[in-house]
């Protein structure tokens, strides 16, 4: 990366030196990845391979972004650096659209093609008599068979009320921290940005409330067939989305802190406010596909 001895010209592009970043990021994904599956196929040493992966990944993150922000206050970036982050991050977001879009998609073909022709519609009912004459072309349901046992569902009406409302909440105040860093106000801005934090805390918190009282008390597990797998699928990335993104705004919020940004010049605070919205509308989906409909 960029020596801070050396000057760089504003007018020209600025082109960082070669990084070790992207090996060593490489390295920890492939042991992250490789323990996770090993822990899924239940082999003793798999968790603790997954933490050490993890843990891996989280020191590459630290030191990659260190060094770009070194890049950033060190005034290495001009309009056009800019346009490539802005770009950047917009194709990122598109990236997490089609990786939801998946989860959404497999949702609604389960719904509304599988779950009908198992329950023999289209064919004059052959496929149900011959197969799973048993089986009811009902949602929610674990599939022919009743894989997991029988489960019930969480009410949309409780917790999953309760976080749209916390994420909705958390979406107008990091508008209005926004809006607080452009006039120049730093008080405003770090107790509003706290306050997103703060309820990206606390909308994980009943998240995990939920699944204990899932798997504890409803039978509700990623084994229950069809509709425990994506609806485990479904929120627990949107929880993993949640997770890194307030994490990332712990970050800004240490960044505005120390004065980091203008009033003019703020895009890592875009960046991780646009991702956040990107957060909030998942869930919008997510309520009414997965707990209403």
């Amino acid at each position: 990366m960029a020596h801070a001895s050396t000057p760089h010209d504003p007018n020209l592009y600025f082109v960082p030196h070669s990084s070790r970043w992207p090996f060593y990021g490489s390295i920890a994904l492939f042991v992250t990845m490789f323990g996770l599956a090993s822990w899924m196929n239940e082999t003793s040493w798999g968790m603790w391979t997954f933490f050490v992966g993890a843990a891996l990944m989280i020191g590459v993150l630290f030191g990659w972004f260190g060094d770009v922000i070194r890049e950033s206050i060190g005034g290495n970036y001009n309009r056009q650096v800019d346009i490539s982050f802005r770009m950047g991050m917009v194709w990122f977001i598109f990236s997490e659209i089609m990786f939801f879009a998946a989860f959404f998609g497999a949702l609604f073909y389960a719904r509304q093609f599988a779950l009908p022709w198992l329950g023999g519609a289209g064919d004059g009912g052959a496929t149900n008599s011959l197969l799973w004459d048993t089986f009811s072309n009902a949602w929610p349901t674990s599939g022919p068979g009743q894989i997991g046992g029988e489960f019930q569902t969480i009410p949309a009406w409780g917790l999953p009320l309760l976080n749209t409302m916390i994420l909705l909440t958390s979406g107008i105040t990091i508008t209005a921290a926004h809006h607080a860093l452009k006039a120049g106000h730093r008080k405003p801005l770090l107790i509003w940005l706290g306050a997103t934090v703060l309820l990206g805390i606390v909308f994980l918190f009943f998240q995990a409330e939920e699944y204990i009282h899932a798997y504890t008390e409803l039978n509700l597990t990623l084994g229950s067939g069809i509709y425990g797998s994506t609806f485990f699928m479904l929120t627990g990335f949107h929880g993993l989305h949640v997770t890194l993104g307030t994490i990332m705004l712990a970050v800004i919020w240490f960044r505005c802190l120390k004065g980091h940004f203008s009033s003019d010049d703020h895009f890592g605070f875009e960046a991780v406010a646009w991702y956040w919205h990107f957060v909030d509308v998942v869930w919008l989906g997510l309520f009414l596909f997965v707990y209403v409909i």
